[in-house]
């Protein structure tokens, strides 16, 4: 247990606001060390050994890495960036990578799961990103999503990431300070990389949480723009759902497959490692019940908005109703008196027109007082 007792203080570091700072793009996506004139989807590859890694003078390929491992023992980690078909046959006969997960980790756009095959396991994780934005709109992208695909066998472990989003470069050099926690092999290499995945779950759905509530103060608060009871732009409602959603389908699928790795015994998994994935699933738990939250608010909060838009409708009509019912009792008077007939009622006499029209104005002031007092204007 003291071997891997800094665990949590690894992988998962102090996590800024995601409210208050930037997002940050992976500065490259490929080995610096490479010569750029061989474009290739390997971003590193490198043999550990007794939780060091093994320096070499030159960049090592995936067949020579696992030369050295059978050779001399330890394990090849082996990070890709979208490779193709043509650039991932290799490295998945040399590990005999099953061809269905395989061509899984080509294809990307896989729900989170995990499969076990004879050597190896295949993991699907989906990353999750805040977006940035000033004000939410009715077409802000909130979250932005990627995956990362691991295979962990007993002498390697293999990731495939797609999106430009996820890079575990700054997680790697975590771990290589952590000699004790690397020298439990592939199964820690996988805990961590399911580790900081979930940690990316939580600040989001802290900043997706600041965004709900940044909608329901505007949809409930009598001094919002626009008065109360006018409602908000139902889009951006809808739009926020829509981004909850897809955080919904990256957290919620992950949850049976950490638990999977927390209860049952395999063997491709230290059971010293085994235990922490208990701690991993929980927090997914947590995420989970976060996000369906969100969605059941959203829809009260859609709901309220639509109702009180409906509210307001009905009180213009109200309004519009009322003051037309005012102003038929001129329109009835004049119409009468335009007729063209000698024989009218006070026609020839002088105080008929005064009085006619003292009346008129007399009945709507009395119609107006009635209606405002009913509370129809």
């Amino acid at each position: 247990m003291s071997m891997i007792r800094d665990l949590r203080a690894v992988v998962r570091p102090s996590r800024p606001s995601l409210r208050k700072s930037a997002p940050r793009r992976d500065s490259g996506s490929y080995d610096t060390t490479r010569d750029p004139s061989t474009p290739s989807a390997v971003v590193d590859c490198a043999v550990y050994r007794d939780g060091t890694r093994i320096e070499s003078a030159e960049p090592l390929t995936p067949h020579e890495a696992m030369r050295q491992v059978r050779r001399d023992g330890g394990f090849v980690w082996i990070g890709l960036h979208e490779p193709t078909e043509a650039e991932f046959s290799g490295i998945a006969s040399e590990f005999g990578l099953h061809p269905l997960a395989v061509e899984d980790a080509v294809q990307a756009h896989q729900r989170p799961k995990l499969e076990r095959y004879d050597d190896s396991l295949f993991t699907v994780f989906r990353t999750v990103h805040y977006v940035e934005h000033d004000q939410l709109t009715a077409t802000s992208e909130v979250v932005e999503t990627g995956e990362v695909m691991c295979f962990t066998g007993r002498d390697f472990f293999i990731t495939v990431r797609h999106g430009g989003q996820g890079s575990l470069r700054a997680l790697r050099h975590r771990l290589q300070d952590d000699p004790q926690l690397l020298a439990k092999g592939p199964s820690a290499v996988l805990h961590a990389i399911a580790d900081h995945v979930v940690d990316g779950y939580i600040a989001v759905a802290d900043a997706v949480q600041d965004d709900i509530d940044e909608v329901e103060t505007e949809v409930f608060s009598p001094s919002r723009k626009g008065g109360a009871g006018r409602g908000v732009d139902s889009a951006r409602i809808y739009q926020l759902k829509r981004e909850v959603l897809e955080f919904k389908r990256a957290v919620s699928p992950l949850l049976r497959p950490m638990q999977l790795l927390s209860e049952r015994p395999m063997r491709l998994i230290d059971p010293e490692i085994q235990k922490y994935f208990r701690d991993v699933a929980d927090h997914v738990a947590r995420v989970q019940e976060q996000v369906v939250g969100f969605d059941e608010l959203l829809n009260s909060i859609l709901q309220a908005n639509l109702a009180q838009a409906s509210v307001a409708q009905n009180e213009d009509m109200r309004k519009i109703t009322a003051w037309a019912a005012i102003i038929a009792v001129p329109t009835m008077v004049c119409g009468v008196y335009g007729m063209n007939f000698q024989h009218m009622p006070e026609l020839k006499w002088k105080y008929g027109y005064p009085l006619i029209m003292g009346v008129t104005v007399a009945l709507c002031l009395t119609i107006h007082r009635t209606l405002k007092r009913n509370g129809w204007l």
